[in-house]
């Protein structure tokens, strides 16, 4: 088991990287939880292949779970879903001491982690990921949300777990187009710090997307270890943390615009990294060769690198209402050079529409 651990004072916890041994998951939440109640939320997807089984891991351990399952889909994280699980504490009499064990993706994730920040102003939360992208990503730094019909992510909280249990073996039953998609997050990481780890990446794509364990190993615990540096540093993002949004302000804003139907999470970061890309090369910020290895590993990954079925113009309109405007002025997470990334305030709106109009379909 390999252990990071992020130090944030009375917020601290440890993210506990396994390839299955989900039954140890009791131990290491007897460390930090004593109350037995415990309410698992999933979705139906994933509540069919593993719910039963955490069910039983946790009354062997000696907790008392209930389950709640939600739809699956990222259009479901909405308030509606919320309120069945504020719903649910309710009717069921959930005290403070309680804990919610969010079981799924970043959506799961999010939706659980929203409700324990909010429930009585907030009980214990413990993520246990089963996708990749929730793995390296959404299950780390505590960010915590629901989605408005005019943005992703616009409700929502700073609210860290408890503990984060990720369980490599639960990639096995994962749809090759949602590793792709968390694929897209792991090569965030490589441009936005880590230009070895990129150089990885280009050389073992293949091995991460056919679940090699080494790899995928490697691959989990070092954009883990890349995101507990950033938290660690700047928690509520008031500063460096903003450069994890690389390729996010252009996918968020295509994921509202095509309602979260059309493409998923890490398909839409996947073009939203090659269109920073681009404006970057447009500003002279980094050379073609860098922009031509991102666009490259996106495409051997599998991921889109073009889009369809929203328009430039309302792309950049819809970018205006992203919670990263900092004095009406839209952030840009722009490369450098691969490993190094800046935020920029000054783009021209018509630079960003001209990039987006040469990558529509």
């Amino acid at each position: 088991m390999e252990e990071i651990t992020l130090k944030l004072g009375e917020r601290s916890y440890t993210v506990y990287i396994d390839y299955s041994h989900l039954e140890r998951l009791p131990e290491l939440m007897r460390n930090v939880i004593s109350f037995e109640r415990v309410l698992v939320v999933t979705n139906t997807t994933v509540g069919e292949l593993y719910a039963e089984q955490l069910l039983d891991v946790l009354n062997t351990g000696g907790y008392t779970p209930e389950l709640l399952i939600l739809p699956d889909g990222e259009r479901y994280k909405d308030i509606t879903s919320l309120r069945k699980i504020y719903d649910f504490l309710i009717e069921n009499n959930f005290p403070r001491q309680s804990t919610i064990i969010a079981l799924g993706g970043g959506v799961i994730g999010d939706i659980a982690g929203f409700a324990a920040a909010t429930y009585m102003r907030g009980i214990n939360f413990i993520q246990v990921p089963t996708t990749l992208l929730a793995m390296v990503d959404a299950s780390v730094g505590g960010k915590v949300a629901i989605n408005h019909p005019l943005g992703k992510n616009l409700i929502g909280a700073f609210y860290q777990p408890r503990l984060v249990f990720i369980n490599l073996e639960f990639l096995k039953t994962l749809p090759e187009e949602e590793l792709r998609c968390g694929y897209a997050e792991v090569i965030k990481y490589g441009i936005i710090r880590d230009a070895d780890f990129f150089e990885y990446l280009e050389d073992r794509t293949h091995d991460v997307l056919a679940l090699d364990k080494k790899a995928l190993q490697k691959v989990v615990a070092t954009s883990c270890r890349i995101k507990a540096d950033i938290v660690q540093q700047d928690e509520r993002e008031a500063d460096i943390r903003a450069i994890l949004n690389y390729g996010h302000t252009v996918g968020h804003a295509i994921e509202s615009l095509t309602r979260y139907c059309v493409y998923k999470h890490g398909e839409a970061v996947a073009i939203g990294m090659v269109a920073a890309a681009r404006i970057g090369a447009r500003l002279e910020m980094i050379d073609n060769a860098e922009v031509e290895r991102i666009w490259q590993i996106i495409r051997m990954a599998g991921l889109p690198y073009r889009f369809k079925h929203a328009e430039p113009e309302d792309i950049v309109e819809r970018i205006t209402k992203d919670k990263k405007v900092l004095g009406h002025k839209v952030r840009y997470v722009l490369p450098r050079r691969i490993g190094v990334v800046e935020i920029v305030s000054d783009v021209s709106p018509a630079l960003v529409i001209e990039v987006l109009k040469e990558m529509k379909e």
